[in-house]
């Protein structure tokens, strides 16, 4: 099993942080200059109303989720990470998104089962997937799924990681990595300043 997270964020930008517990108005306007087009990464930005509306409704949804699982969220919405290095994220970097972006690994043993909750592909990826049940792509038991870290491990010991084997038909434009969400930011700053 892959012991580490991987935080991918906007090069110049403070880490750890989420675009939904700004205001609307301070998040839309953040979209505006984080938008770069033609970036795989952050281009997702180019309608910041609608990106916004999607993403506090699957965040809604995996809160939901999350506390029927025995989750114990320290914040309303989460903090995004990748579990492992992110094949797919290598492979369509293109310079434009290379050039603006830094990433962070985060061992994985920081954060109790109660902090960290995973879905695969991209929450809203999965949910999308989900909601449409193209039987091309969608996956009985993972799209549109909440798991917790006990459940993606026994995932990944039985399938692997996504991109090393999983057979699956999700569009190359669209992440194809198992994202993780964690839920107590105060375990980030704390090892994240013990470093600086």
């Amino acid at each position: 099993m892959v012991d580490y997270l991987v935080h991918y964020y906007r090069r110049g930008c403070e880490p750890f942080q989420s675009l939904t517990e700004l205001p609307d108005a301070e998040a839309i306007r953040l979209m505006h200059e984080l938008y770069v087009e033609g970036s795989i990464f952050w281009e997702r930005f180019k309608e910041p109303k609608d990106y916004l509306s999607a993403r506090k409704a699957v965040e809604a949804w995996m809160y939901g989720e999350f506390l029927a699982q025995g989750g114990e969220p320290r914040m309303s919405r989460p903090i995004y990470m990748v579990l492992g290095r992110s094949r797919w994220a290598e492979s369509v970097m293109d310079p434009v998104t290379a050039a603006t972006t830094a990433e962070i690994e985060v061992p994985l043993s920081l954060f109790r089962e109660s902090d960290v909750s995973f879905t695969y592909p991209d929450s809203m990826v999965s949910m999308m997937v989900a909601a449409a049940k193209d039987p091309a792509l969608f996956q009985e038991g993972y799209h549109g799924e909440l798991f917790t870290l006990e459940r993606i491990r026994e995932v990944v010991e039985r399938k692997g990681m996504p991109e090393e084997g999983w057979q699956t038909n999700v569009p190359r434009s669209l992440a194809h990595y198992i994202e993780a969400q964690v839920w107590n930011r105060a375990v980030l700053w704390e090892w994240y300043r013990a470093r600086c």
